[in-house]
């Protein structure tokens, strides 16, 4: 019931016959592509003028986020300081409550 069939792989039903020949064709472009011209000039990027008021908002946002990392870092720092200091609280508590049922027996 749980073993796999193995499909068997029938044999040809009547004549076969063998395939068509096929002749290669040769590929001709229709038109030929002319190479790039190299002095063309390349066409100009416009440039980044940075005035005296974008420095100071590059400046703001950065400082924005730096500040911004920092309190989210500083805070799961506190979190686990916090969570590891209760943890080791209850570690003790549990184990003053377990070494004072002992000593009652």
């Amino acid at each position: 019931m749980l073993r796999p069939k193995v499909p068997t792989n029938p044999g040809p039903t009547g004549f076969v016959s063998p395939p068509a020949v096929i002749e290669p064709t040769a590929v001709v472009p229709s038109v030929p592509v002319p190479p790039p011209d190299m002095a063309a000039p390349a066409p100009a990027r416009p440039t980044v003028q940075l005035t005296p008021g974008s420095v100071l908002a590059l400046v703001g946002g950065g400082t924005a986020v730096v500040l911004v990392v920092g309190v989210v870092l500083v805070s799961m720092l506190l979190a686990v300081a916090i969570t590891g200091a209760s943890v080791a609280v209850c570690a003790v508590v549990l184990r003053s409550l377990l070494a004072s049922e002992s000593k009652r027996r």
